[in-house]
């Protein structure tokens, strides 16, 4: 199969990359040539301007690990509409109008923005915080519009493991290792939903390789999970002799400690609907999962090859969670 992959140098796309690879495709990258990957061919390009290192191209499939905007989007799935037959379109279960209100299935209300406000949040250049979700919904429409019947909509939960630099998965990990006195939120019981970057990777190649199309969430693991679970996990997985304070979250929020950033996989519980969300459709078409054991000892691996001067992009700094434990001893069993 040729296989174009816009985006598909760092994180998700790399292991996108990898698996086609691995399976005999022939693998084009389309970006802006920041990042290389050796292996296969890179058209150099901007998905909101020069799209011509696409002319004269065909592909058996896209795979657009990148579309953040729904105008760049529209761009990218009008122009291939008549040289590809499949376009997988990775988008977020942030669509979900009620997403950590209530549990969502693919047939859950989604968000939506209207394009005028989609093209001011778009001018400003910046990836989209506040209308995420909404953005992702639309853009899964423009898709439609010019790919109607072909395009397969991939909506991931957290996506983790190595080379992930949004530090959510990778804080706890780290920070178990380290030892001493760790605050950890919430109740230890409370459940919670990610899914190991090459379990995802694995599934979009399956799906895109047998052109599958419609919506699907992929998130996981395939049994719900709990906190206190994944913490024990790293805990056993680095050898930590950590020792645990599971700290009151009406506590935290009171002292300003901010729920998924400061803290990583935690959500109040009245937004932890988050963490319930179905997979059965992906499951049925071949989704798997390895053990979180693997997707621990992986990233703990990974995490000694990073360079240590990087900054973290979520976590607790160290001196606010020894303040902190000191304050309290509202904790749960």
């Amino acid at each position: 199969m040729k296989l174009l992959i816009l985006g598909g140098t760092r994180f998700i796309g790399r292991y996108i990359t990898e698996r086609a690879l691995k399976n005999g495709h022939e693998v084009t990258h389309f970006n802006r040539g920041n990042h290389a990957f050796p292996e296969v061919e890179t058209l150099i390009g901007d998905r909101d301007g020069d799209l011509s290192a696409l002319n004269g191209r065909s592909f058996d499939a896209v795979i657009d690990t990148s579309g953040y905007f729904p105008r760049t989007v529209s761009n990218s799935t009008a122009r291939l509409a008549e040289v590809v037959d499949h376009y997988t379109f990775i988008s977020t279960i942030s669509v979900y109008k009620e997403f950590g209100e209530k549990p969502c299935t693919e047939e859950s209300p989604v968000q939506v923005i209207s394009e005028e406000e989609a093209e001011r949040v778009t001018a400003e250049g910046a990836v989209p915080g506040e209308h995420y979700g909404a953005l992702k919904a639309l853009a899964e429409k423009e898709a439609e519009k010019h790919m109607p019947g072909r395009v397969l909509h991939i909506r991931p939960g957290l996506v983790v493991g190595p080379h992930d630099y949004s530090d959510r998965f990778s804080y706890w990990v780290k920070r178990l290792e380290e030892g001493g006195d760790v605050l950890a939120p919430g109740r230890p019981q409370r459940p919670i939903q990610f899914i190991d970057v090459r379990d995802l990777a694995d599934c979009i190649v399956k799906m895109t390789e047998k052109k599958v199309t419609g919506v699907y969430n992929v998130t996981g693991p395939e049994r719900h999970l709990t906190m206190g679970e994944l913490l024990d996990t790293c805990m056993r997985i680095s050898g930590s002799k950590a020792l645990l304070h599971w700290l009151d979250e009406e506590f935290l929020i009171s002292q300003g400690v901010t729920p998924w950033s400061d803290l990583p996989l935690w959500l109040p519980e009245s937004n932890n609907a988050a963490a319930d969300i179905s997979v059965d459709r992906a499951i049925a078409k071949g989704l798997t999962y390895r053990p979180i054991e693997e997707t621990v000892k992986d990233t703990l691996a990974w995490l000694k090859t990073r360079d240590p001067s990087l900054d973290w992009k979520a976590g607790l700094d160290p001196e606010k969670e020894k303040k902190l434990l000191n304050k309290t001893d509202r904790m749960y069993s």
